[in-house]
């Protein structure tokens, strides 16, 4: 795990010093910023029509050779950018093909890494494992970023592509010395995995499963509200900070900052949760929703600052047990397919997010987005914990009689 960790710095650091470069050089080529969104939303559409395909693949190939190909891949595709734009051939059309391709091998790389990690741990790690993972992502998103202005300005924009490519590789030459821990959850062997492809086999089988898992349709629901009518603060900060508050580019600046070392902290108290469930999730997210209100009404960028921290924090706690919740509530032959339809339900919430929280912010200004969309999210989970609450079933105690073992735990009334 400690192994894993570090070649996942590396990788993330590679992977964001190539994303901030990315949306340098399309603005170099074709000075729109129109097109730097493009460019992204080709990079990220693949998740939303892929990642089923790519889950069930996950599920049905070795999780070792799927990690250590899928890399292999994004180094290539990394390394041909790079040359590319060493010999200045590159143009629009050929980097929209390479991030579509990019895209694509995303959709297995990406579930396949995320159960890797769990498998090298004991069971009850596992939310720590996550925890970590989180953590290490967090550090790699600042290094990356940093070392991209660097990187461009001593060694040129096809030096960050190449550094990007050979972070790749080290993945792939470390994955097959991996090593379970002891207790941790071991891939089923090949007749017990051919028995589940037989019994449950493609996307459907993932579909039905999160469909009739309330505990996961309940976490969508949080997640989706959060990621609406919350989150997006790259957004709604910096429309804050610049409008109302009358800062400049440096103010959002530090508030961004304060936002990186909350999702740090965030990070490393979600390493510590040992049960994370949905109702932790939706308390957080709920508190998270009131954070922003009050950060909404902000009188001044101090106040403003003082808010952006716990908001940070409790943002990747919440994650962190989401996660958790999501990647162990499956049985282990489903896990990838899960995982493809969250990463497609994510996808839409990304897509469709900022434009609904546009049109509130035209309606409602930014305040009254950021006070109304977080009073939102903390009154429809309140709604939500007190609805399930009420419709819980009851606990039925039974009073042992002569002759009765003691010690037997009550019974529900499925029973």
């Amino acid at each position: 795990m400690r192994w894993w960790s570090v070649t996942n710095l590396v990788s993330n650091a590679g992977t964001w010093t190539q994303l901030t470069v990315q949306n340098l050089l399309v603005l170099q080529i074709t000075g729109s910023a129109a097109a730097t969104g493009l460019s992204m939303s080709v990079q990220a559409a693949p998740a939303l029509f892929v990642s089923l395909l790519g889950g069930a693949a996950v599920d049905r190939w070795p999780r070792k050779l799927t990690v250590a190909v899928s890399q292999a891949l994004l180094g290539a595709v990394a390394f041909t950018t790079a040359l590319l734009v060493a010999l200045d051939r590159i143009d629009m059309p050929a980097l929209m093909v390479l991030a579509a391709v990019t895209g694509v091998i995303a959709t297995v790389d990406g579930p396949a890494c995320a159960l890797l990690g769990n498998d090298l741990v004991p069971v009850e790690d596992v939310p720590s494992a996550i925890g970590v993972g989180a953590l290490v992502h967090s550090a790699g998103r600042l290094t990356g970023t940093a070392l991209a202005g660097v990187t461009v300005g001593f060694l040129g924009t096809s030096a960050a592509y190449a550094a990007n490519g050979l972070s790749f590789l080290f993945v792939a030459a470390v994955v097959p010395f991996l090593r379970p821990a002891p207790g941790a959850v071991r891939e089923p062997v090949s007749t017990e995995r051919a028995v589940a492809d037989r019994e449950e086999t493609g996307v459907r089988q993932g579909l039905a499963y999160f469909a009739r898992r309330p505990r996961l349709v309940a976490l969508a629901a949080v997640t989706g509200l959060s990621s609406v009518f919350g989150r997006n603060y790259g957004l709604t900060l910096a429309v804050l900070v610049t409008g109302p508050l009358a800062g400049g580019a440096g103010a959002f600046g530090t508030v961004s900052t304060v936002l990186a070392v909350g999702g740090i902290l965030g990070a490393v108290l979600g390493a510590r949760l040992r049960r994370p469930s949905v109702r932790t999730v939706g308390l957080l997210a709920a508190a998270g929703g009131l954070l922003q209100a009050a950060a909404g009404l902000s009188p001044s960028l101090a106040v403003l600052l003082v808010l952006v921290l716990p908001m940070a924090v409790v943002e990747s706690v919440s994650d962190t047990a989401g996660t958790a919740v999501l990647q162990t509530d499956p049985p282990p032959h489903l896990r990838g397919r899960v995982l493809g339809v969250w990463s497609s339900v994510g996808t839409v919430w990304g897509l469709g997010g900022p434009p609904a929280l546009g049109l509130l912010m035209e309606w409602a200004g930014t305040r009254g987005a950021l006070v109304a969309g977080g009073l939102l999210i903390a009154g429809a989970i309140a709604t939500g914990l007190l609805a399930r609450g009420r419709t819980a079933p009851a606990r039925v105690t039974l009073t042992a009689k002569d002759g009765d073992m003691t010690g037997r735990a009550a019974l529900g009334t499925a029973a």
